[in-house]
């Protein structure tokens, strides 16, 4: 009996210690896993803001003496008076 006592007692030391060796491999590989998937997300999210579209251009702002002359254009034809025509002639220059 103590011989297959002893048996009994080094099969468990053999499986204890390839259980704690494989669970130490295992985390090491998903660590290892993690770290790389870490870098492809950061390696595809710096591809992505690289190759962004540019913003759209905004819209070319109309010439200031252009918008000036429809004003006066405006007042000429009776359709402003003149404290309308000096308040949007005012905005226009303000900006």
């Amino acid at each position: 009996m103590p011989r297959l006592l002893r048996g009994v007692a080094r099969t468990a030391v053999v499986a204890g210690t390839a259980t704690a060796v494989s669970n130490r491999v295992s985390r090491r590989q998903a660590n290892r896993w993690s770290a790389q998937e870490e870098q492809q997300y950061a390696a595809q999210q710096q591809q992505q803001q690289q190759y962004a579209p540019p913003p759209p251009a905004a819209a070319p702002a109309t010439d200031t003496v252009t918008q000036l002359k429809e004003l006066a254009d405006l007042k000429a034809q009776g359709i402003l008076t003149d404290a309308e025509f000096e308040a949007q002639k005012a905005k226009i220059l303000a900006s």
